[in-house]
């Protein structure tokens, strides 16, 4: 009896974990349509700006804490790093930037986007309620999207910062 009720909560855990990364999925394709499209209105609507910005905050001063040199410099990289990073926030958080991201994905310009159904399977749950983009099925996560009233957002990016580039 265990057994089953075992495998029962396990059956009922992995659809909770479906649905959500389908929820997810819709969200994760109209912002690969807005980044397509250069569309910075529905961008912005799928995109939780603070997050980023915090993010990119946080890891341009944990740099400055592995540069070698004096200390004065990692001082004053430290010190400088809140105005980059609310620059880099305005700067780097719009769809022509997360071209290249998508691109890495595999998502060109002229690629047909695939289907919510495809996309939820690059979609991987994780312990606190959000959900990360991968590659592969077993890769690191690189695009993480937390839901706020209702809509998935763009909330985190775990990969290679010198990816987020202005192309001119």
């Amino acid at each position: 009896m265990r057994l089953i009720l075992v495998i029962a909560l396990a059956l009922g855990l992995s659809a909770c974990a479906t649905a959500q990364r389908l929820s997810a999925a819709n969200d994760v394709h109209a912002l690969l349509v807005s980044i397509r499209d250069n569309d910075r209105t529905v961008f912005d609507a799928h995109v939780d700006r603070p997050a980023l910005k915090a993010e990119i905050e946080s890891r341009l001063v944990d740099r400055t804490h592995e540069m070698k040199g004096k200390d004065s410099w990692k001082a004053l990289g430290a010190m400088l790093a809140p105005a980059l990073a609310d620059i880099a926030g305005d700067a780097l958080v719009q769809p022509r930037v997360f071209r290249q991201v998508a691109e890495y994905y595999g998502y060109k310009s002229d690629t047909p986007l695939p289907g919510a159904i495809a996309i939820a399977g690059s979609l991987k749950p994780l312990k606190d309620g959000r959900v990360c983009a991968t590659k592969s099925k077993n890769g690191p996560c690189m695009l993480v999207f937390t839901q706020t009233q209702g809509v998935w957002k763009l909330s985190g990016f775990e990969g290679d910062i010198s990816m987020l580039r202005i192309k001119l």
